[in-house]
């Protein structure tokens, strides 16, 4: 076999890369421009028991519930933050009131999302520590007093946290007043 130069190599070497190159920008074109095939139909048994329904709050009852639970504490000369979270214990609104330190709006949230996960007002979810003391290691949750859920027929659809207040118990207080707006 005849040996090559050096600029016959290179030269070999970038036709076989131009070659390949425009092989491969070629093939991708082409898969470009095919349409892909249509997916099979698949029929959904939506009336039976595929689809799974939850009701939810809109955010103009949650604002109004957050709005409610602000004025409470405002008749107390207090002041706080709440938060409103979903079923799924999504933020929905938040409200931070005049004055309310800088810990009050993560803490509100925190109680929002552990009053709706167990269903149940805060205050009652640390009495359950002391039987249970892992829970508070569970993320996103805060086990003090303040948390409310919101419930539909007995289940929870949202929940309501506030903080800021000097206790526990009136941080809760106010929460339910935001509960029981929700009912009027």
């Amino acid at each position: 076999m005849k040996k090559m130069s050096l600029r016959t190599r290179v030269l070999t070497g970038a036709v076989a890369a131009a070659a390949l190159g425009a092989g491969t920008v070629g093939a991708v074109s082409a898969n470009a421009g095919t349409p892909a095939a249509a997916p099979a139909a698949v029929k959904a048994d939506a009336a039976n028991k595929n689809v799974m329904q939850t009701s939810h709050l809109t955010i103009a009852a949650a604002t109004e519930a957050a709005q409610a639970t602000l004025d409470a504490a405002k008749k107390e000369n207090q002041r706080v933050s709440v938060a409103v979270v979903d079923r799924n214990g999504n933020t929905i609104v938040t409200l931070r009131g005049d004055g309310a330190g800088p810990q009050s709006y993560e803490a509100a949230e925190k109680k929002a999302f552990t009053a709706v996960s167990w269903n149940a007002p805060t205050s009652e979810l640390t009495k359950r520590l002391e039987q249970a003391p892992t829970l508070k290691d569970i993320p996103g949750t805060l086990f003090l007093g303040g948390g409310a859920p919101v419930q539909v027929k007995g289940a929870p659809v949202a929940g309501i946290g506030v903080a800021g207040a000097p206790s526990g118990d009136l941080d809760e207080k106010f929460a339910q007043a935001g509960v029981a707006s929700l009912a009027k």
